[in-house]
């Protein structure tokens, strides 16, 4: 059978590519496949112990048994503090976001903030609560701003989201991107927040004045019903 391995960050320099094909035999296991791996790559085998396996763009264990036409990605560690990806539980800084890509390089910087409406499905909204598996959602956050670097080359890019409660006005996430030219800007922006929506494990919970619900696939919602959401 054969899988697609997917490459990011510190594991794409260390593998020296971005992506390839890679024959396995039936019934391989997730852990087989890391072996191999780290038998072509002797530098990835460093990065392993840090780093989370996704199949099909879900987290996975290594005893997870692989299908032909899987797609594999080695998710890699990001450092939380400096990194430019980002899950916080205070107000996000909207201008130190769009700070940290500035850049003599840059002809354009587009920032995208989502805040809490006061209404969404029909009822009136009194709060938000975001809850977010951090360290897992930073990751995420960060294979989006890879995502970006592969289609637009664009390098410069910030993401942040708020966890906690969040009341109407309250900014629940903010996107910065610099590029040289603002098409790319303006694109690599809308394509974070939707990336976003589809990838990164952060949860909203609802409360409106007549009870509160949790909300699933903010991006099925959008296909269904056509409206945008609260980040």
């Amino acid at each position: 059978m054969r899988v697609t391995v997917r490459y990011f960050a510190s594991l794409r320099e260390a593998a020296g590519r971005t992506s390839e094909q890679r024959d396995m035999p039936e019934g391989a296991l997730v852990a087989d496949l890391l072996a191999s791996l780290a038998s072509d790559y002797p530098a990835l085998a460093g990065l392993q112990a840090a780093s989370m396996p996704m199949v099909n763009q879900e987290y996975v264990e290594v005893a997870r048994v692989l299908r032909d036409g899987d797609e594999f990605a080695l998710i890699p560690p990001v450092s939380g503090g400096s990194s430019r990806f980002a899950v916080v539980e205070g107000p996000i800084d909207v201008q130190a976001i769009s700070d940290s890509v500035a850049g003599p390089g840059a002809g354009a910087i587009v920032t995208f903030v989502g805040t809490v409406r006061d209404a969404a499905r029909g009822q009136a909204v009194r709060h938000l609560e975001y809850e977010a598996y951090a360290a897992a959602a930073e990751r995420m956050l960060a294979r989006v701003g890879d995502e970006i670097r592969e289609r637009w080359g664009i390098e410069r890019v910030a993401i942040t989201h708020r966890v906690g409660r969040l009341d109407v006005g309250d900014a629940s996430v903010a996107i910065a991107v610099a590029s040289a030219h603002r098409a790319e800007a303006f694109d690599a922006c809308r394509y974070a927040i939707d990336r976003i929506k589809e990838i990164v494990p952060i949860w909203k919970k609802e409360f409106y004045a007549e009870g509160e619900t949790w909300i699933g696939s903010e991006a099925d919602y959008q296909a269904r019903f056509g409206h945008s959401g609260h980040r």
